[in-house]
Formats: C-alpha cells, structure tokens, sequence
C-alpha cells in the first residue's frame, strides 16, 4: 500500500481545563511535547468556567452589565502560539452567573445547565471570538476550529441531555461565531462513544432544515467498559483497540446521505479509558494498544486528538501520586510514558507511506530515509517477528539502521515507578531514575544492500514499540584508514 501518511494524528491534542494552561509544569510539558513531537492545535475545556474569569456580570447605575475580561485568556493564548500550537475552541461550559441551573461536572464544577439569558450567550460568544480576532489577526483565527460544547448526548455533560435544548445552543451559538466572519469554522456536536446512532442524524436535519452554519462534524472515541473502582483509581475491560476504528467511521455512516455527509470529521477526544485514574494509560501494553490506531486512523477522519497530553489534570481531583493512572503522555515533572514514545516515534517518519499492515507501518522522507513502525500489541507472553525488505533508493552498498524501542523492559518508567515502591512523591534522585528508565532501548548497526534492497528481521518483546530507521551510506572513510592498525602495527 502506497500513498501519503497525512497529519491527523498531530492536527490536535487535549489538554486540562484551560486556566491550568497558567502553572509552570504544564507550560513545560507542553514545550517538550512541542521540541519532540510538534501538534498543530490543542483543546481543553472551560474556556467559559469561573476559572478563566471571562464572563463578569455587574451592576452599574442600577442595570445589570456584563464585562468581557480576558485577562487569562490572552496569557494562555499567547503561550500557545509562542510554542507553534492553536487553539481548537471549546466553547463551554457555561458561566455562572449566566447558568439556568446549579448542576456541574467535575471536582472543579463545570457548569453544564443552559444559558438563562440566550441573548447574553451569544454576546458572549461574538465578544470572545472577536476578541481573538482583534488580537491574533483574521487569518490566524479563521485556521482554530470553534466547537460548541462537550458530550450534550450525556446527563453528565448537559442537562438532560436534552437534544433539543443543545440545538438551540448550537444554532445561537454558530451564529454568534458567523457574525464576527463567515470564514470562521463553527461544529459539533462533539459527541460521546455511547450516543445513540440517531443522535447525529438529527442533529443534521436540524442544522439543515434551519440553515444552521456547520464546518465540521465533530465526536468522542473511548474503549473502556463500566469503572471498576478502587480508592483513588478504577480498572477496566478494554475493548479490542480496532473499535476505536470502528468509532471513528461512525460519523461518515451515519451521515451518509445527508446534507453533512462530507463534511470534515474530527474526533475531539480519543483514549483507551474515559477515566483520569486508570494505570493502563502509563503503561507499555498502552502504547502498543494504540500503535495500529494511530497508524491507520488518518484515512477514516481530518483528526484524532490524543486526551491528553500531560497529567496536569484534575477532573477527578488532584492527583494523589506521580504515576495515577492520568490520560497524560507525559507525568507532572515531564516523566515520557511509554505511549509519548508512539507519537515521537511517529514525528519521526516520513510522509511516503510503503507499506501498511496489521503489526507495521513503512515509510521514507524526501531525503530516501526509511523508517519502520512496528508493534506487537497482543496481551500473551510471547514476542512477535516483523521479516521486512525495504528500499534503500541509492547505489549504497550498506545501510545504517537504528532502531529505538519502548516495551514492558524499556522506556517504561512506571514499571521502574512500581519497582521503587510506587512512591506517592518520589525525591529528586528518584525523579532522575524514573526519567532515566523512561528512555527508549536503542541500537545500531550496518546492513547489507543487495539490489537497492536492505532486509530487517525485528524480534519485538511483548507489549514492544519500535522505530527503525533505515540510511543509505555514503562511504567518505579515507583511504588511508585500516581498523586493523587502531592500536597501531605495521600497514
């Protein structure tokens, strides 16, 4: 199989509810993130929180008032652009002094009732999207995706889940967006896995027969099954990982044949497990659970966004040890897990695609390097065999190949973590240990080239993830040089 590999699996990140944007552990992981991977957008919610301090009604003169304040917003904003990465616009949840209800979500009370004032909400809406547009330029924001809410098909996420009180929000809402500039991209609904197939047909014959603007359909993708829980962290079923596949074509289905069918499709939100406290997200099983996702996902949407991309986190609360099972590919103090490794692995590779298949994906760069992204993501004890022949493209006569790994023995600091005790809050050597075992596994050496061709046989250890690395050789040793006299002798 040949063809492009895309970027939709770097187009956006999730990240924690935005004023934690503010704190210096997350500004950190996220310019690591940025040096060794590189996204193109992130998304968080609560831009419209108390926490960010953007809506403040007063009174003045004996009328009510509101004030725009974007204090906040404008620090974290421009941090993001100052790190190469945009912001995907959650708009929610709502504010408080604008909710119709006291019901919210989340340790930190997000407010998911809808607006008691539907006029105030749009203002609200045209202020902030206006405000970025005054302050980061037109062109810049006509790229930043603008979604309305977050899961309203849950109880949890919108009162009720009451379908047709979010079409009101999503109609006043894309509106608002289109009064500032047409070109602006509006979408939703941002759907959770569980909603029902109906869901979304009736949100396009909604937008349809109003004439609602839309730019993109926009869903959730989990795997996990019913929260098992334990104190501060649950367990859970894992559904085999090619349902996140499945979960991701819904969308195209299940709008086929209506007036969206075509338009772009981004899943907002994707992960093994919902819950912020699940340990199988630190682990090496992890990474090569995803890997074949991550690999192939580009060719059903325009985007995937990895939730999250640090464990400055705290929907369930602040965590309550280093490793906690967060959705972070990075621990707080910027420890790499094993699933970080997948995404830099893949910012390695080159946009060619080979060859595709259920354990590997083969690629090569404009420069003729060819890399392979192998895994073996069974859950049994034995290790797996990738036998490849891949094009050097050059008259070399030997190849250099490197090869990087993480798996249940290497690049996995949360085994080094539970080795050391599990430490709630592990002393500076001890952060220095785990930063040092999370460290790929890495090789090198030369291979043949027979025919413009250099053979690989990869023995993968279970649970293993691995990028190798393929050069063609340009011999500039000099002539003069003998390996045989390193420790001098005659010529």
């Amino acid at each position: 199989m040949t063809g492009q590999l895309g970027d939709a699996w770097r187009h956006c990140i999730g990240a924690g509810r935005f004023e934690l944007a503010l704190r210096r552990d997350y500004q950190d992981s996220l310019a690591l993130l940025q040096r060794e991977i590189g996204f193109r957008h992130i998304r968080q919610h609560g831009l419209f929180s108390a926490g960010a301090g953007v809506h403040r009604p007063y009174e003045y003169g004996g009328e009510r008032r509101v004030l725009h304040s974007f204090t906040y917003v404008d620090q974290v904003v421009d941090m993001y652009l100052e790190l190469g990465i945009r912001p995907f616009v959650e708009l929610g949840f709502m504010p408080p002094g604008l909710a119709s209800g006291d019901q919210t979500v989340f340790w930190w009370r997000g407010n998911v009732t809808p607006p008691s004032d539907r006029a105030e909400w749009a203002a609200l809406v045209r202020g902030t999207v206006a405000h970025l547009v005054d302050r980061y330029g037109l062109d810049e924001v006509r790229g930043w995706p603008i979604e309305v809410w977050n899961e309203p098909d849950l109880k949890d996420f919108w009162q009720h889940a009451d379908q047709d009180a979010y079409h009101d929000l999503y109609e006043v809402t894309a509106h608002a967006v289109k009064d500032v500039d047409a070109g602006l991209q509006v979408g939703g609904p941002a759907l959770s896995p569980g909603a029902d197939d109906g869901w979304l047909p009736r949100f396009a014959e909604f937008v349809a027969a109003r004439g609602v603007p839309i730019d993109f359909v926009s869903r959730h993708a989990y795997t996990s099954g019913p929260a098992q829980h334990v104190p501060f962290g649950v367990h859970q079923t894992l559904a085999p990982a090619a349902t996140l596949l499945e979960q991701f074509a819904a969308p195209g289905r299940q709008l086929a044949g209506t007036a969206l069918e075509g338009l772009p499709v981004h899943i907002t939100e994707f992960n093994s497990s919902y819950r912020p406290d699940n340990p199988v997200h630190d682990t090496a099983f992890h990474a090569a659970y995803l890997a074949p996702v991550v690999a192939a996902a580009g060719d059903l949407v325009d985007s995937f966004s990895y939730w999250t991309f640090c464990d400055v986190f705290e929907e369930a609360g602040v965590p309550a040890a280093l490793f906690h099972g967060g959705f972070g590919l990075l621990t707080h103090r910027q420890i790499r897990k094993p699933t970080f490794h997948l995404y830099a692995f893949l910012a390695r590779m080159g946009g060619e695609v080979l060859a595709r298949a259920d354990d590997h994906l083969v690629t090569r760069d404009g420069t003729g390097r060819v890399t392979v992204l192998a895994w073996a993501a069974g859950q049994g004890s034995d290790g797996h065999r990738v036998r490849l022949s891949v094009p050097v493209g050059s008259p070399a006569v030997t190849a250099y190949v490197a090869r990087s790994s993480v798996s249940e023995e290497a690049g996995n600091a949360w085994a080094a973590w539970r080795e050391m005790g599990s430490p709630r809050s592990p002393g500076a050597r001890q952060l220095d240990a785990l930063r040092e075992a999370s460290e790929p596994a890495r090789r090198h050496w030369s291979a043949p080239v027979v025919d413009g061709r250099a053979e690989l046989d990869l023995s993968l250890a279970v649970h293993e993830v691995t990028l190798v690395e393929v050069t063609a050789v340009r011999d500039e040793t000099p002539p003069w040089w003998d390996d045989t006299r390193l420790l001098g002798g005659p010529a």
